[in-house]
Parts: structure tokens; C-alpha cells; sequence
């Protein structure tokens, strides 16, 4: 089995070599090497693709060529399944210590729990978490200050130093309260316009790890490949630093096996990615002679028998609760188009409008939201469980309900839309995603994609002011009579949606923060469906959600 085993890997990464010239044979593995395996986003996917036993499994594998083995984590690994949301990332970490990672960052869903539990999580792990771009300026207790910049370890004579980065987009694709006192913020990313200040930070600590005797320095990053996130990308980082030898990435979901880039100096970089949910395995690989190589291991096979053991017993103590049917539905809903481009970020889609109108009818509300980036995944036909319900929504995420002008939701559309195209999506992968694609009920309106964005933000992400010039027209409310009227841009309406949009700004959205709260934290977004769904629909889905009804209409 080992001897099938290792050849399976060695055409594997031969097939990847030969894309990118630079994926190491772990068939091939000296004595002396130093391996470096690595996740990102992995979002609870304990069991999926590889999963945490054969990424154990394979660890075990690769100790058995060499000494040098370190494993590490490049964030948003305690968030996005019911396990996450049902122990608030606890059970995430008693995974990874059992795994034995030895370092990991923070990605922006690490705070998704809030600051006072991601500090007791951090306790918990026996591996050190990394980030040197984080500051806080409050006055009470920081509680990230177990934190480290960087973290150094010695393989015989040779050193290496691993800097983790977390995006400044955790201001705003996490939790934005989380970060402030008093309403204001205490925790900075080192955000900016241009991304000067993150850049020399980074870089003040590459010189001092090269300082203190490291030979190689790795950057642990959670900054994704994605142009939307310039200047704070992983690429941008390269560009404008020296010293790096590699950079380790997170937060894009992208599978990178290898990219060359050039830094500051016209000198090669190693940039990659795993994808999410265990897909692949990470892994880089320096050798005695000075080679640094990077490839990404694919369909690993075994699995570590005791921690599949282990796990039964975690899966044991919540999967009778999860499991239990809550609900009945006689057609499945769905946020991803024929070709399985996930369109729950930039269309109109039947599981989006579910949800939104879930708000609405718990509330009671005139028109209700809900983003496209806290709708998960799929409702399925027949019967529903609780965690098919946690897996929509597993942010646990509370009701709210404001009083808000007709203009204050047109300027919120305006945001959560600025990055809509005309093309929905394009081989199979989706055009113009943003996470604060609104989803919207009790109202419609159209999107022109002809006129460009106007919509600007401050350093920490927070709107500031839209131009003149705007995409959404169009807009209609239904009236009590259930017939489409003009939204009235001086009008009040009631407008629902959840805390992290109305009381935490989340997507930089901050136009309802200081509005007149109606219900200020209802039940969970989980419970709304549910309630909604069982109560108000019996399961019949059908009638109402077999299509998009045409809220939104992009042109």
C-alpha cells in the first residue's frame, strides 16, 4: 500500500511539475529537507477531500523521511460548518492540536465569535497564532496580546522564520464591532489607501528575523490573489517587500500549486494556496543545497485511524441534535447556476430570496436583506435538519429590525451592488462577487452595470460618500396591498436584516448604525428560517421558490 502510495503522489506532482516547474516530489524527500505542510481555509472541513486524518496520515509519512516537518495553518480554519458554530470554534481546536500544528494566523472568520471567546481559543491551542500587522490602541485588555509577529525554528543549523499577515478586510468581513470600544475602533490592520503602512510593517519584520540568523523567511498569509482586495493582496505584499522567500496563502479560496512573482527587487518569490476544505495539501520544501520548492498533494488516500476515532467522539456528542428534522421541503433551493458558479453573491438567486423573505416575515418588516456572503449553502429536498439550517447560516447571526429612510436603503444597494457585471459569470466560475450582495425582499429594482461604481471608503473599510452617479434605479416597495409602488427616498420604511449589517456595518455598510432600533437582537437568522419555512410556508416551497422571481434585474 505504501509503495501504490507513493507513486500515486509522484504522478501526481510530476503532472503539477510539469505546469509550473516548481512542485516538489514527495516521493523523493531527502533526509536532510525541510517540509513545510500548510492549510488554508479549511472552514471546518474536517472530513472533506483529504481531511484532518490524512493530512495527519501524511504527516506521519513525510516524518518518516526526515526530522524537519512543521505544520501550518494560514487561516479561517474554526468557521463555516455547524461544528464551528455549535462550539464556537472549540472543537476546531482541540482538532488541530490533536493534528499538531505547530503555527497558525488568523483569518477574518477567526473572529467571527467575537474577541473575548477568539482569546480563549487562542489559550486553548498549543500552537502559537501569528500576525505582525495587528495594533490595538484601546484602553482595556487587548485580547489578542498573545499574538506574535513571527515565530523561528531551528533544523539543525538551518533557521527559518514564519510571519503571519491577516487582511485589513477583517474589519469588515468579520464582525466591525468586534474591533472597537465605545464605537470606536481599537484594533487596526494596518489598512490605508495604498497599503504603505502594512507593507513596512512586513517588512521591518523580515529584517529583523534576517537579524536574528534566519536563512529563509516564509510569510504566513491571509490576504488572497483577488484584485478586489488590493492593495492589501498577497501579490501586492511580494511587490513591495524584500527578503521573502515565500508566501503561504489564504482568504481567496483559489488553488495556486505554484506562482512565480518578483519582489521589490526584481527577485522570484514562491506563491500558494491550498484552496479550502482540505482540497490539497500545502506543502514547500527546502533543501540542504538551498532549493525552496512549492506543490500542492492531491487525492491522498489514508487516513490516521486514531484521530478518526477521536473524531467519532466529537461527532457523537452533537450529531444527534444536529440531525434531528426540523422542517420538510418538496424542492431544493439553490445559490449556484446550472454550471455550478456560485451565483449567491452577484445574482438574484431562489435560496437568497427564501432567506430574505424569512427576515421580512419574522419581523414583520416593509423590505428585509440578507447578504449573499452569510447564505452558505443549499437547501435540500425532503427532509431538513437542523444543521442543513446552521449550514445556510452559520454565523449566528441575530434579527434586527431599524427604522430607516428610502434613501438609506438605496445608498445600502448602491454598496452591495457596486461590483455586479453585466456577465454573470464566465467557465463555469462567477463574475463580480462581493459578500454584501444584497438579497432583497419586499421590494425590487435594477442594477445598471453600464455605469461604473461611485461608492468610496475609508482606510478601515467604512463608507464615506457615493457620487452622483448611481447603478441602482428603478426601485419598488410593496405596499400593503401587495402591489409594487416607487420607493420613496424620503420615506420611512421598516427595515430588517441582521446585527451585522444594521449594527455592525458589516461590508463597510454603516448608513443604518445610528438609526432608531426596533428589535435590537431577535432570534438567530437559523431560527428565522426555520420558523419561517415550518410556520409560515409548512414545507412547501414550490409555489414561491421553484425560480427567482425577478427582485433584481441586471442590465
Amino acid at each position: 500500500m505504501r509503495q501504490r502510495l507513493v507513486s500515486l503522489l509522484a504522478v501526481a506532482v510530476l503532472l503539477l511539475s510539469l505546469v509550473t516547474g516548481c512542485a516538489p516530489s514527495p516521493a523523493e524527500t531527502a533526509a536532510e529537507d525541510i517540509v513545510v505542510l500548510f492549510t488554508n481555509d479549511v472552514h471546518c472541513g474536517i472530513e472533506d477531500d483529504i481531511g484532518y486524518a490524512g493530512l495527519l496520515s501524511y504527516k506521519a509519512y513525510v516524518q518518516e523521511q526526515t526530522p524537519y516537518v512543521t505544520l501550518v495553518d494560514c487561516g479561517d480554519a474554526i468557521q463555516g460548518e455547524f461544528i464551528g458554530t455549535v462550539s464556537e470554534g472549540a472543537h476546531l481546536i482541540d482538532i488541530m492540536n490533536r493534528v499538531g500544528y505547530d503555527a497558525a494566523i488568523l483569518g477574518n472568520h477567526e473572529f467571527d465569535y467575537g474577541m473575548e471567546q477568539l482569546k480563549s481559543l487562542i489559550g486553548k491551542a498549543s500552537y502559537p497564532y501569528l500576525s505582525c500587522n495587528i495594533e490595538y490602541t484601546g484602553s482595556g485588555e487587548n485580547a489578542l496580546s498573545e499574538v506574535d509577529p513571527y515565530i523561528l525554528f531551528d533544523y539543525g543549523e538551518t533557521t527559518v522564520a514564519f510571519i503571519g499577515v491577516a487582511t485589513p478586510e477583517s474589519l469588515t468581513k468579520s464582525t466591525p464591532t468586534y474591533f472597537m470600544e465605545n464605537g470606536e475602533y481599537v484594533y487596526s490592520f494596518l489598512g490605508g489607501d495604498d497599503g504603505t503602512k502594512m507593507f513596512t510593517r512586513v517588512q521591518g519584520y523580515v529584517d529583523e528575523c534576517r537579524e536574528k540568523g534566519a536563512d529563509y523567511v516564509v510569510v504566513l498569509s491571509h490576504l488572497g490573489d483577488m484584485e478586489e482586495s488590493a492593495p492589501f493582496t498577497s501579490v501586492d505584499l511580494i511587490r513591495n517587500t524584500v527578503g521573502v522567500d515565500a508566501v503561504l496563502d489564504g482568504h481567496a479560496h483559489n488553488v495556486i500549486p505554484c506562482r512565480i512573482e518578483k519582489n521589490k527587487s526584481g527577485e522570484e518569490v514562491l506563491l500558494s494556496s491550498t484552496g479550502t476544505k482540505l482540497d490539497t495539501i500545502g506543502q514547500l520544501v527546502i533543501s540542504p543545497s538551498g532549493n525552496v520548492t512549492v506543490g500542492l498533494i492531491s487525492d491522498y488516500a489514508d487516513k490516521d485511524a486514531d484521530f478518526e476515532r477521536y473524531y467519532a467522539t466529537i461527532r457523537a456528542s452533537y450529531e444527534s441534535e444536529m440531525n434531528a428534522v426540523v422542517a420538510t421541503s418538496d424542492i431544493a433551493l439553490t445559490g449556484y447556476s446550472e454550471s455550478g458558479a456560485r451565483m449567491v453573491r452577484n445574482r438574484e438567486t431562489t435560496i437568497g430570496n427564501l432567506c430574505a423573505d424569512a427576515y421580512r416575515a419574522v419581523t414583520g418588516a416593509d423590505i428585509a436583506v440578507v447578504n449573499g456572503g452569510g447564505v452558505r449553502a443549499d437547501l435540500p429536498a425532503g427532509d431538513i435538519t437542523y444543521a442543513d439550517i446552521l449550514e445556510i447560516h452559520p454565523f449566528g447571526n441575530n434579527m434586527c429590525m431599524v427604522h430607516a429612510t428610502g434613501q438609506e436603503i438605496l445608498d445600502s444597494l448602491e454598496v452591495a451592488y457596486r461590483e455586479v457585471q453585466a456577465v454573470a459569470e464566465e467557465n463555469g466560475v462567477a463574475v463580480g462577487e462581493e459578500g454584501s450582495f444584497q438579497h432583497i425582499s419586499g421590494m425590487k429594482c435594477t442594477i445598471d452595470t453600464s455605469i461604473p461604481h461611485s461608492v468610496t471608503f475609508d482606510e478601515n473599510g467604512m463608507l464615506v460618500s457615493i457620487g452622483d452617479t448611481r447603478r441602482v434605479k428603478d426601485a419598488y416597495v410593496l405596499d400593503a396591498n401587495g402591489v409594487y409602488v416607487p420607493l420613496d427616498p424620503a420615506a420611512t420604511y421598516k427595515f430588517a436584516s441582521h446585527n451585522y449589517l444594521i449594527r455592525e456595518s458589516g461590508g463597510g455598510i454603516n448608513v443604518f448604525a445610528d438609526n432608531e432600533l426596533l428589535i435590537a437582537e431577535g432570534i438567530s437568522d437559523y431560527q428565522a428560517l426555520t420558523v419561517y419555512i415550518t410556520e409560515h410556508l409548512g414545507g412547501k416551497l414550490s409555489e414561491k421558490y421553484a425560480d427567482v422571481e425577478g427582485r433584481i434585474t441586471v442590465e
